[in-house]
């Protein structure tokens, strides 16, 4: 599966139960990155997609668990060691800021099994720059 997931410059993915930022632009490269296969969440994330009419969208409190190979899952408040050996790729976004966090990414992208295959950085509705980092797995 491919995770899609955002963070602070502190590793940071939420503050005392919420979202530390949201964006628009953020949210169509989320969109665009996953048309053509499912995107799966939970329903916390999906209050974040209210306004998009997607069929491609599956809502579900165990979604890690049930994407299959080759889906798309936006990740923003639950951990990813449990399924870590399901993860063929990681599309990180940054919002080059710091904001207060109580909870992290918990995956280190710095170390193997982990390859920086692409980084892009694009202007957001509400941040000016974001930066999209696309992490693969390495074959062993």
């Amino acid at each position: 599966m491919n995770i899609i997931t955002v963070i602070d410059d502190g590793g940071g993915l939420m503050f005392n139960h919420r979202r530390q930022s949201q964006d628009r632009a953020l949210r169509e490269r989320v969109l665009a990155l996953s048309d053509g296969s499912r995107l799966w969440m939970n329903a916390y994330s999906r209050r974040q997609f209210a306004d998009t009419e997607s069929g491609a969208i599956s809502v579900d409190e165990d979604f890690l668990q049930k994407a299959p190979d080759g889906d798309f899952c936006f990740v923003e408040n639950v951990p990813l060691l449990p399924v870590i050996e399901r993860v063929e790729r990681v599309i990180l976004f940054r919002w080059n800021r710091a904001y207060p966090s109580d909870v992290k990414l918990d995956l280190d992208l710095s170390a193997p099994p982990w390859n920086l295959a692409e980084t892009v950085e694009f202007p957001g509705f509400s941040h000016e720059k974001i930066t999209q980092e696309v992490y693969v797995r390495e074959e062993t």
